[in-house]
């Protein structure tokens, strides 16, 4: 005999229709919806997913689209989204765009004709572009980009203050010959290079900023100009954390060490940036507080689709550790008779 919804409303005492709330992903009170969630699992029960299709106009699944799955903060910030999601029983279709609008735009229809609840996307530059143009017929919420004129929410680090505060960094450590290696085709790179300039050039360190393709290659190919040079940077600033490991695999492959060679610090805080040269000197973004809160703004704007759009911007942490150790002694305090 097949389980219904009324089967599942009576084992856990509640009605049909706080059932069906709660299989959608509507708010519902907690400890409702884990008594809920507990009578599906006992029942055995199985929604026939077809069948709401055809009378809803949007599924409990919530579409997350990110530029490069291969980077930590992506990867970090998209396990928060789903432990969050699943804790209110919806699923999530993950999609990687490897920066390509391409295939930005191909998810995109794709959640279209999946009928999801509401999409969370990391955009591709041009993406951004495209989005002050066209708006989809779900909610939508932007993480880690965003760009004036669009109307979506949005939940953000500050990418410039961020960048601003590793150069600030490098300048307290005494170096003054600095380096920076940024993602050409994401908006992040760009405002975490503009944070970049803007301290160089108010504290009068020698600096270049470099925009670098998306891969290693063109990493490896920057490096190596940077390394040749007689006068080479005594520091580098990797915009993040793919950028940070391909540039210690250069400086490897060049023979060079951090810090003892060339200092280097960069962006995200994986496991094993703690045990490379003292410890790798990063800004530690708030992946977990970006994923939630990202997702409590989608929920948010199930229920009230019409009001005015809202922008977060997070603030990251400086971790100082060995791969920034000064290249000269501090200067002592002096000292008053």
């Amino acid at each position: 005999m097949s389980v219904g919804i009324k089967d599942v409303a009576r084992v856990a005492n509640v009605s049909a229709a706080t059932v069906s709330r709660v299989l959608a992903g509507r708010n519902v009170d907690l400890a409702m919806r884990e008594r809920v969630l507990a009578a599906v699992r006992s029942t055995g029960y199985r929604p026939n997913l077809a069948a709401r299709r055809l009378r809803s106009r949007h599924t409990n699944t919530i579409g997350l689209i990110v530029a490069d799955i291969r980077n930590p903060f992506f990867t970090a910030v998209s396990r928060a989204i789903e432990n969050l999601a699943y804790s209110r029983g919806q699923r999530v279709i993950l999609c990687n765009t490897d920066e390509d609008p391409a295939r930005e735009a191909m998810y995109l229809q794709l959640m279209q004709e999946e009928r999801v609840a509401g999409v969370i996307l990391a955009p591709t530059r041009d993406g951004l572009a495209n989005l002050t143009r066209t708006k989809p017929d779900y909610p939508m919420v932007l993480i880690d980009r965003a760009a004036p004129g669009i109307a979506h929410d949005c939940v953000v680090l500050d990418n410039g203050a961020m960048s601003e505060m590793l150069v600030e960094h490098l300048h307290d450590r005494g170096f003054r010959r600095i380096a920076g290696l940024f993602g050409a085709t994401s908006r992040t790179g760009m405002e975490r290079r503009a944070g970049f300039e803007a301290a160089a050039q108010r504290l009068g360190l020698r600096a270049e900023a470099i925009a670098v393709p998306h891969g290693d290659g063109e990493v490896a190919e920057a490096m190596a100009d940077l390394l040749a040079r007689a006068d080479r940077p005594q520091a580098l600033v990797a915009s993040n954390g793919v950028t940070l490991l391909a540039v210690l695999r250069t400086l490897r492959e060049h023979g060079l060490s951090v810090p003892d060679d060339i200092a280097l610090v960069g962006f995200d805080n994986e496991g094993w940036m703690d045990i490379v040269g003292g410890g790798l000197s990063v800004i530690e973004q708030p992946v977990e507080e970006i994923g939630r809160t990202a997702m409590a703004m989608l929920i948010d704007r199930f229920d009230h689709p019409d009001a005015a759009t809202r922008k977060v911007v997070l603030a990251g942490r400086l971790i100082s550790r060995g791969s920034s150790l000064s290249p000269i002694p501090a200067p002592s305090p002096s000292v008053t008779a």
